[in-house]
């Protein structure tokens, strides 16, 4: 872009905060989604088994 005197035009900082908070919107949508997608992904045993095997792996003994 040029401006009024033919030299370039930086843009307003109020430009580029909201082109990164839409870029980061999108971006966190997106890891919403995927989530989201991997949830649905599985059967209900895998993860109620998945629930039940976090403690005992965090806790490093077996039941």
């Amino acid at each position: 872009m040029r401006g009024k005197h033919g030299r370039r035009k930086t843009p307003s900082l109020g430009k580029i905060l909201g082109i990164a908070g839409f870029i980061g919107v999108t971006a966190a949508g997106t890891m919403v989604v995927r989530a989201g997608r991997r949830r649905r992904s599985r059967a209900p045993g895998e993860i109620r088994n998945r629930r039940h095997e976090r403690p005992v792996e965090a806790s490093g003994r077996r039941p």
